[in-house]
């Protein structure tokens, strides 16, 4: 889980980011700066290289044999999805 902190800025900023595009377009207006800022993002090789090695780890942790694991997985990704709000 400390890929996962570890990455909950960017995803945070991510998140944000979609948000004010879905907006931006709704209303009309240009989302060239968002998308900009979300490519840099994107292409950031250490944010990269954490979300690739995150993404690797997910299904081996979503298939453990632990039954406390995912609830306590979920309560993770839970609160970080608030933190970020």
């Amino acid at each position: 889980m400390t890929i996962a902190r570890e990455l909950e800025p960017v995803l945070c900023e991510q998140r944000k980011l979609r948000r004010e595009m879905a907006l931006a377009e709704v209303q009309g207006q240009s989302t060239k700066a968002q998308r900009e800022r979300f490519a840099r993002i994107e292409s950031d090789p250490h944010t990269a290289k954490l979300q690739r090695r995150l993404a690797q780890l997910e299904p081996r942790v979503s298939k453990s044999s632990d039954p406390e694991d995912l609830p306590a997985i979920s309560r993770q990704h839970t609160e970080a999805y608030y933190r970020c709000e």
